[in-house]
């Protein structure tokens, strides 16, 4: 629902020609569908089998998700590699002092206690079925991989930033890869937004439900413009 969304709302732009695209996890592939890398057809079968696949491998092992507030990245990365016993990593840069952690539920619990005794202001245990961006989602790589290798990747109109290497990609091979990659590695948003920046990005539009992302790069750096096309 939330790619399809992204989509309608990005045909509906006036004058929808970007000169970067980035997108947060599944927003990835709404982006390689504005430039132009992915026909909506193709990116919504895609979309369709990954979610499949994914919501296989939750049921493979109890796992989740927890956002982590106020706490260093470095700090965060230390604490998830101390525990050995059980899975969790650093899942998701979201902004500076803000960072989700992934693994199975025993790790997350302890990691979270960790992460308070470390001074995070919060650490919150998410509403979500799965340890997303970690290797508990190693499962699902076959499937989607299968879907991504049999589709049709153009050469896009304008780079995309991609959350697994957090710079400008055109190669349609190369972003296929860091679409599979992605299942099991952190989405590197602080990074993406930082080097879209220092690659000249001055005005960044959210195109998709809500204002989450909008609030995110501001976080990051709050001189450029936000605005963003939402119902």
């Amino acid at each position: 629902a939330v790619f399809l969304h992204s989509v309608i709302l990005f045909k509906t732009l006036n004058n929808p020609h970007p000169d970067m695209v980035a997108g947060h996890s599944l927003g990835e592939f709404s982006a390689l569908v504005a430039n132009n890398t992915l026909h909506f057809e193709e990116a919504l079968k895609i979309v369709s089998i990954r979610a499949k696949a994914m919501q296989l491998a939750c049921e493979v092992n109890p796992s989740g998700m927890a956002a982590i507030l106020a706490l260093d990245d470095a700090k965060v990365e230390e604490i998830c590699a101390s525990i050995t016993d059980e899975i969790v990593v650093a899942a998701n840069y979201n902004c500076p002092g803000q960072i989700v952690i992934s693994g199975s539920k025993k790790a997350i619990e302890e990691a979270c206690e960790l992460m308070k005794a470390a001074g995070a202001k919060r650490a919150l245990i998410l509403p979500v079925g799965g340890a997303f961006h970690s290797p508990l989602m190693e499962p699902a790589k076959e499937d989607l991989t299968i879907a991504i290798e049999g589709a049709d990747f153009n050469i896009p109109s304008c780079p995309v930033y991609q959350n697994v290497v957090a710079r400008a990609i055109t190669d349609p091979d190369e972003i296929k890869i860091n679409l599979i990659q992605q299942l099991t590695a952190p989405v590197k948003w602080t990074q993406s937004v930082l080097t879209m920046i220092a690659d000249g990005a001055t005005h960044f539009t959210e195109v998709g439900p809500g204002k989450v992302l909008q609030g995110l790069v501001l976080k990051i750096n709050k001189e450029v413009k936000v605005d963003g096309d939402s119902l």
